[in-house]
């Protein structure tokens, strides 16, 4: 019995095999033929966070739609295809089994969230192979050391504090005080900022003021960082935390500047803040969507034609430059658009210039495109951009 069934255990392990090899083959080429090239993206479009990810998405889709009218990406459409998370790291896990194995997509574009993207990395990136490209969001862990098939366009948090740390000193700031949400994942950026600015300048006093998360009463705040009279003041908060700060801050006559990281430089921070922002400094991902740039203004027309419901704002500008950025590598493909072949395309990328945003170079080593940042100042009740992009110190 034993010697008859052997060849049948042979057969039935070689046709295991083979499917295993198909079905990877498949989710590697998955999306790709010769009229359009077919991705993903997660996105929070309800609940909480949708005030963030539905205009990321708005500006992604105006770009993805203005190069599909222009004839798409070396004549192949791209056909985009978004699914609401509402910012559910679970719910992002079950979204991208369907994008890959219902939607057959060739890589995730332009998505929004750190914890959500993490939770579905172990199905993605190392069961499917299918890359995560431009993701909004991103800790350093992601990319030092690099992960196959993972690369980012965003500036990291603890750069753009680093930056900001860098910017004070050069303002000739001596008493800083960094306002910081509790949670682990802002006192590692506040610590950032400290480190960059005490190292810049050892005689600078630069102190941590933690607040508790989503906190809607800043008056006390503000006391006791009106006691420590800092001529500065580092927000590391939602837009909505900041923008209470600054109101507070205009109400108990407390006059130093204020410095943020680019979560803070929205649109929604001068709504919420009105008067009590102007002069706020912050850096940013991308240039001000004010800004006389003609990349800026063909956003700014793509915008009004395609998405005409959504502001031309920062956020929108963040999905827009994802979008751009994946295109223009994309680009560089001269067959099928698999998935192999974009993680290829990508570590082989260099000077991609985006216009909206800084240039991207990357490499095999290298997985995060930038760590430049725009510095942006609130003129005239609108974010101006200052000087142009530019690389922080080291941390």
């Amino acid at each position: 019995m034993r010697l008859r069934s052997t060849p049948v255990k042979v057969a039935a392990v070689a046709a295991t095999l083979v499917l295993a090899a198909t079905a990877c083959a498949s989710a590697n080429s998955a999306g790709a033929n010769d009229k359009e090239i077919t991705i993903g993206a997660w996105y929070p479009l309800s609940g909480a966070v949708s005030a963030s990810g539905v205009p990321q998405r708005a500006g992604a889709d105006a770009y993805f739609k203005m190069i599909n009218d222009r004839g798409g990406i070396n004549g192949r459409k791209v056909n985009w295809i978004v699914k609401d998370n509402a910012f559910d790291p679970q719910q992002t896990v079950q979204i991208a089994r369907e994008l890959i194995g219902q939607d057959k997509v060739s890589a995730i574009v332009a998505a929004n969230g750190t914890s959500q993207a993490e939770a579905a990395f172990p199905f993605v990136l190392q069961q499917s192979k299918v890359p995560i490209l431009n993701e909004l969001g991103g800790l350093d862990s992601w990319y030092n050391p690099p992960r196959a098939n993972l690369f980012g366009t965003q500036t990291l948090y603890e750069d753009q504090a680093a930056a900001l740390g860098d910017w004070v000193v050069k303002d000739g700031r001596k008493n800083v005080v960094v306002v910081h949400s509790d949670p682990a994942a802002f006192v590692k950026v506040a610590q950032a900022a400290q480190s960059v600015a005490k190292k810049s300048d050892p005689a600078m006093n630069v102190s941590l003021q933690p607040v508790k998360f989503q906190s809607t009463d800043y008056s006390p705040v503000v006391s006791q960082v009106k006691g420590k009279a800092p001529d500065a003041v580092i927000l590391i908060l939602a837009s909505p935390e900041a923008a209470a700060f600054m109101k507070e801050a205009k109400l108990q006559g407390l006059a130093a500047p204020t410095y943020s990281y680019a979560p803070v430089a929205a649109q929604s921070t001068l709504t919420l803040a009105g008067p009590a922002a102007e002069g706020a400094r912050a850096v940013q991902l991308v240039k001000s969507p004010n800004d006389t740039d003609p990349s800026v203004k063909e956003f700014r027309d793509a915008m009004a034609k395609y998405e005409p419901g959504q502001p031309a704002d920062f956020i929108a500008l963040w999905g827009w430059a994802g979008a751009k950025v994946f295109a223009q590598i994309a680009q560089t493909i001269p067959g099928a658009v698999t998935s192999e072949a974009l993680a290829k395309a990508y570590e082989q990328a260099k000077n991609i210039d985006p216009g909206v945003a800084p240039v991207m170079s990357f490499g095999p080593d290298r997985h995060m495109g930038s760590r430049d940042v725009q510095r942006v100042v609130v003129k005239n009740g609108k974010w101006t951009s200052e000087g142009d992009f530019y690389t922080p110190p080291a941390r």
